[in-house]
């Protein structure tokens, strides 16, 4: 059932026919994956792109070493030295990444219901942990507060958060400004029709009116 539709492991060799099925497949999966993530929560339109591009692009370079699995691993490793200039992902998408790696993997490997399969469970097992543990956050914003170094950020915006969120989770705290201010970044998970402007505006009266930045995640909040 999970066996390889490949004659044989040691050098392959692949028809057109393989080369098109795999690539359906691949990217067939490649779509639900991305799917998956936009059901459980917020994630950019690049990023779901990228989940349904790169089963192909990883079975891409395996079938061009005709299957071996150490030259391919060492090949994508390569890619590895590339530095792009983006904000790291969290735990979440770098998880998405490697799920939609396994899957291309799996096709390049000709083990296409096995690729399916674990698709399906892997997606399963995702969603039900994303609904047991945050509930399908689907007005899950990232927030980026500046402050001046003499304020206490600890407790500082804890009335707001109560009015105006679910819940409110500090990301991230670093200096700016030669060590003059702080820049907070949280994740909060807003309330069904609250005002936004007007959780902003109340977060400047206590930060100086400094800046404020609310988006749909982190990435975005960085790039502003």
């Amino acid at each position: 059932m999970f066996s390889s539709i490949f004659s044989s492991a040691e050098a392959v060799s692949y028809t057109a026919g393989d080369i098109i099925v795999c690539s359906i497949v691949s990217v067939v999966l490649g779509v639900l994956i991305a799917l998956i993530f936009h059901f459980v929560g917020e994630t950019s339109k690049s990023y779901k792109t990228s989940l349904v591009i790169l089963p192909l692009l990883v079975q891409a370079v395996i079938m061009m070493v005709n299957g071996n699995l150490g030259t391919s691993v060492a090949v994508l490793g390569a890619f590895s030295l590339v530095r792009f200039r983006s904000v790291p992902g969290n735990s979440k998408e770098i998880c998405g990444v490697f799920f939609a790696m396994a899957a291309g993997l799996a096709t390049a490997m000709g083990c296409l219901v096995f690729a399916a399969t674990l698709t399906i469970v892997v997606g399963v097992i995702f969603i039900v942990c994303e609904k047991l543990f945050n509930g399908f956050n689907t007005n899950q914003k990232a927030l980026r507060i500046t402050i001046p170094e003499n304020l206490d950020y600890t407790s500082v915006f804890d009335d707001i958060f109560s009015k105006y969120t679910k819940k409110a989770e500090l990301i991230n705290v670093k200096t700016t400004n030669m060590g003059s201010m702080f820049e907070l970044k949280y994740m909060i998970d807003v309330k069904a029709d609250i005002n936004e402007k007007q959780m902003i505006d109340e977060i400047r009266c206590k930060n100086g009116n400094l800046t404020v930045i609310c988006s749909h995640n982190l990435q975005q909040g960085e790039a502003l």
